[in-house]
């Protein structure tokens, strides 16, 4: 059964694969229909794994995703020596890069927000799970420093996350990343990207997007693309922590041909 799957607009050098997984297409029932590609969520492991092998007839990849133990970290690591080392044991990271075509580098989300990135060039690609905690912990930067060529030479996707208008959030989670803004410029963005709850003196409605076009912005990137979905209130295409706590993930991966 095919998994159903978009393609992010973005102008990605022609050797440069990306896609994002839909809800639809897989064998996984409710509430985890139909797609869920994440182990650790309690679904069948045998549908899970049923729908990560037609992911891959699906979007005829190369090899098999190298798939994170994810835990809202800063962490990342090379998938191609993952690959190498031949384990089945999921690394405990959230975001992988490579330089070795055939190596796909892969995030689960439900409300987090996935970035793909990769080089101008077409000669190495990384994949980001940032939500809050590891977006204000740093993840794009350091993903940012993974690559070998200037930062203005990359470019970035923003994938399906929770919007703008639903994601309320605490002021310790806006002070969190006031704190660690990386210069004033970087602060001023980071404010902006919060909006009072009127009904509240300490909610806030945070835009990821905002947020992570602010950090890879203030790492030197000019070239950020995506971003518009809401991950809340697309149930059709999507699927959300927030909304429904017990759900599937979505998946979003890159790779060079």
């Amino acid at each position: 059964m095919a998994i159903d799957f978009m393609t992010p607009d973005w102008p990605a050098p022609a050797n440069v694969g990306s896609a994002i997984t839909l809800r639809r297409g897989g064998c996984s029932i409710a509430p985890y229909d139909q797609s869920n590609l994440a182990l650790h969520v309690q679904d069948n492991p045998q549908h899970v794994q049923a729908n990560r092998k037609n992911l891959m007839a699906s979007l005829d990849l190369p090899t098999p995703p190298v798939w994170l133990d994810q835990y809202h970290s800063a962490e990342l690591i090379d998938a191609a020596q993952q690959v190498s080392t031949n384990t089945r044991i999921a690394p405990r990271a959230d975001g992988s890069f490579s330089d070795q075509p055939g190596t796909v580098c892969a995030v689960l989300t439900a409300d987090c927000l996935p970035v793909l990135l990769c080089d101008k060039a077409g000669t190495q690609v990384a994949a980001a799970h940032a939500g809050w905690r590891g977006l204000s912990a740093g993840i794009l930067r350091k993903t940012v420093a993974t690559f070998k060529c200037p930062a203005d030479q990359l470019m970035a996707y923003l994938g399906p996350a929770i919007g703008p208008q639903v994601f309320e959030v605490g002021a310790e989670v806006m002070e969190l990343f006031l704190d660690n803004g990386q210069d004033a410029d970087h602060c001023r963005a980071i404010d902006a990207a919060f909006s009072p709850q009127p009904a509240s003196e300490d909610k806030f409605l945070a835009d990821l997007y905002r947020l992570a076009r602010a950090e890879l912005s203030a790492c030197g990137l000019m070239s950020i693309f995506g971003g518009g979905f809401c991950t809340y209130t697309d149930a059709q295409r999507f699927y959300s922590f927030r909304r429904e706590s017990k759900t599937g993930r979505n998946a979003t991966l890159i790779w060079l041909r």
